[in-house]
């Protein structure tokens, strides 16, 4: 079986490297990852630069590529460009720290598993939450394992997963899963104004909750973040298409066809920030 290995936390993360021992047991593994940190650029590609990308060697052997891009943009090129043939899997991480909850939408983790099954390839995003101290080779082993069961028994559609392991799991040394929803409870984070040398404005996103905001509600069922705090192992099957399905039926009967309008010799021509009328010779 051929890997496609990327992440974004940049091609020299450890959590790129312990993932890519761990996944060598399971086949033949091609790293393809950014230059730098890539983290919160959700979805983005870059098609207005070239793509830089240069081989990396780690103990004077060729040990992978790095892209100086996003990570959609790794798997765009890993797949059409570097990798021999077609990979029978994309696999993004280990991430340092958490992609769960509505945080799914931002993440340059998810979002490189995505532009794999895009392509038809089952993928998978795996992150481990946060810590200066992560032991990412004992998340990495589990996450293979978890991988290697999810391959044994899905259907034979490309599927999309994301994987998140808690520390308490791995402080307890407790690998328990649970295949949970994504958690899309509404949650408002705080910014700090701070003022720079010369006296400006400016303010840094800091994650914490903004107190200003009304409390989220708790979902009933258990999610992906609600399975973390329990110490326990997120799976979530993800699915790309943002279409509204039951909205379809609603929208069905609704006339949005623009109103016609009766049409003149006249003409409207825009300047800048006012309009102004002439009519046609």
């Amino acid at each position: 079986m051929k890997i496609l290995l990327t992440n974004d936390d940049g091609i020299y993360a450890p959590g790129l490297a312990a993932m890519e021992q761990s996944l060598r047991r399971l086949g033949d593994v091609y790293v393809v990852a950014p230059s730098k940190e890539q983290s919160g650029v959700s979805h983005s590609i870059t098609f207005l630069t070239p793509l830089m990308v240069k081989k990396v060697f780690v103990d004077n052997k060729h040990w992978g590529w790095t892209v100086d891009g996003s990570p959609a943009d790794c798997v765009k090129l890993g797949i059409s460009e570097i990798v021999p043939d077609r990979p029978d899997l994309v696999v993004s991480g280990i991430n340092g720290g958490l992609n769960a909850g509505i945080n799914i939408i931002y993440s340059g983790t998810v979002a490189a598993a995505v532009e794999g099954v895009f392509y038809g390839i089952t993928s998978i995003a795996v992150s481990l939450e946060y810590d200066e101290n992560e032991p990412f080779h004992l998340a990495a082993d589990w996450a293979a394992d978890v991988i290697e069961k999810i391959l044994e028994q899905k259907d034979q559609q490309p599927r999309l997963y994301n994987i998140n392991i808690p520390l308490a799991a791995l402080r307890k040394n407790k690998a328990e899963t649970r295949i949970v929803g994504m958690d899309v409870t509404q949650y408002w984070e705080s910014f700090e104004r701070r003022i720079d040398p010369l006296g400006r404005f400016y303010y840094w996103l800091t994650g914490r909750p903004d107190a200003r905001q009304p409390k989220p509600e708790k979902p009933v069922e258990m999610t992906d973040l609600t399975a973390l705090t329990q110490g326990l192992i997120a799976v979530t099957p993800l699915n790309y298409d943002m279409t509204h399905r039951s909205q379809l039926a609603v929208m069905e009967s609704w006339d949005l066809n623009p109103t016609n309008k009766q049409t003149t010799n006249e003409k409207t021509v825009r300047t800048g920030p006012t309009i102004r009328t002439t009519t046609k010779n």
